[in-house]
């Protein structure tokens, strides 16, 4: 019992600072060197710890607080009006520490990282079989490392936390800098990269094509701001390489854009899912809230959380890829059409997320990382690290340009490749969660902010950009209880 309270207590005080604790489902707060004695103990905090960051409405990523965290890029905004105040700060770079949208990535992150620390800080004692025992272990390292490279690049400095027992120092914990962050994501991720098995266990669990893939993703980042250690790309280009080469083994392809967004069941554990979260609106709490009404004009009947920038919109080529990212068309009520310029948000809206059956949640996964992903990690790191692009880092992009219906790449100076790599990721990610990293880490942010508020209907910045608007602040629900945590 003593355990179990002090298990509430730090999820309470210092990692999430979440009111909503006491409504958690008790059956995955297995905490403590006592409680896990078997697999099946495990397994079953494995699932807690999958709960970190799948609690829908309370934490993590099932609504659209995915896409306020990462609304600083140039292709989402929201809706001028209404109750979008935390999207409206994050669009325009005045994000308060009461943020109710940023504390939900934040909360969901950390309550991951305190149930990952409870399974790899007493796995050891568990006897059984060794091979369930080493990929629950793995999925732990991932999910720890994964909930980590979402903090770092949110907030920066963040408290870097491996122990899953109270102690009094929490309660005053204070931050580490971003290279001892992501040197303990790297860490992790080659833990779960020993461990994880070529075959999914479930299509919305990692294997080890999906932590080499993540592994790549991170090592592109860091050789970006704020490292800036070009030698990573080096290191993201061949762990890319490896997942591109084992594409078979480990599942992975391409799927055509008429399957991938088309708002249904075909849309489901596609083979372009490297890390991707699934979801259920059977059951309370599990289901995707991002897709469906948030995404739907209120015309529809949906809430306009977010929406196209009409300046990276009008950029976006023509093709249909393009049509198959947005919808500028809307049924009103009454059955009659209206055009977006007409609509009530004045922008166009993303069919990414729009449902066959309109509802406020589904059973729609959450892509954090695609095959195309990993296509394009390749073409860029791989152009950089060698100075010029090679015949297979062509060959990555255009089987992503080829999918879009767009003309083969070829002859390029190294220069124009990789802005042609960094220009595709746009298009092909546009809407998902991958824009506001790219300028982040390229330092593009002010650049492409400055081109994209051009048009009237498109929200500006308050005041002028700078490297401290790349990171959010430290929620206020912990900064307010713990003062080491202030910025």
């Amino acid at each position: 019992m003593k355990k179990l309270i002090i298990y509430f207590l730090i999820l309470f005080v210092s990692f999430t600072g979440c009111k909503n604790f006491l409504d958690e489902d008790p059956k995955g707060a297995i905490v403590g060197d006592n409680a896990i004695s078997s697999v099946e103990g495990l397994e079953a905090a494995l699932t807690g710890t999958y709960k970190g960051l799948l609690r829908t409405w309370a934490r993590g990523f099932l609504t659209a607080s995915i896409h306020c965290y990462v609304m600083g890029g140039d292709d989402l905004s929201t809706y001028r009006g209404g109750n979008k105040q935390s999207f409206r700060q994050a669009d325009q770079f005045a994000v308060s520490a009461g943020n109710d949208r940023i504390v939900q990535i934040w909360s969901g992150c950390y309550k991951t990282i305190q149930s990952a620390n409870n399974i790899l800080n007493n796995y050891q004692k568990v006897t059984g079989d060794k091979a369930a025992v080493d990929q629950i272990v793995g999925e732990a390292y991932f999910l720890r490392g994964l909930s980590y490279y979402w903090l770092v690049r949110g907030f920066g400095k963040v408290p870097l936390i491996t122990t899953a027992d109270f102690s009094p120092d929490l309660l005053t914990v204070g931050t580490s800098e971003p290279a001892a962050i992501y040197a303990l994501i790297e860490a992790d991720l080659k833990q779960a990269e020993t461990l994880v098995g070529d075959t999914k266990r479930n299509p919305g669990r990692p294997n080890k094509g999906s932590v080499k893939a993540l592994l790549a993703d991170v090592y592109m980042t860091e050789a970006g701001w704020p490292l800036k250690d070009a030698s990573k790309y080096a290191l993201a280009a061949a762990k890319a390489k490896e997942v591109i080469d084992n594409k078979a083994t480990y599942g992975f392809e391409l799927t055509p854009l008429d399957k991938l967004w088309s708002g249904g069941a075909a849309s489901i554990g596609t083979s372009e899912e490297v890390v991707a979260f699934h979801t259920s609106d059977q059951f309370g709490g599990s289901a995707n809230a991002f897709w469906g009404n948030s995404a739907q004009p209120g015309e529809e009947g949906g809430w306009d959380d977010f929406v196209a920038e009409i300046h990276f919109f009008n950029k976006f080529p023509e093709g249909k890829r393009k049509d198959a990212t947005f919808y500028t068309e809307f049924t009103k009520g009454d059955g009659s059409k209206i055009a977006w310029q007409n609509s009530n948000a004045k922008h166009p809206y993303y069919k990414k997320y729009k449902l066959n059956s309109p509802n406020y949640i589904s059973s729609m996964p959450v892509h954090l990382v695609r095959y195309a992903h990993v296509l394009l990690i390749y073409a860029e790191a791989q152009a950089r690290s060698e100075g010029t692009p090679s015949a297979e880092a062509y060959t990555a992009i255009n089987a992503v340009r080829d999918r879009a219906g767009a003309a083969q790449l070829s002859g390029l100076s190294a220069p124009d490749f990789v802005n042609a790599v960094v220009d595709e990721r746009a298009w092909e990610f546009a809407g998902e969660f991958t824009r506001w990293f790219d300028l982040q880490r390229l330092e593009k942010v002010e650049e492409a902010n400055a081109a994209a508020n051009k048009d009237v209907e498109d929200l500006t910045p308050i005041g002028t950009i700078t490297k401290e608007d790349y990171w959010f602040p430290i929620p206020l629900s912990d900064a307010s209880i713990n003062p080491n945590l202030g910025q």
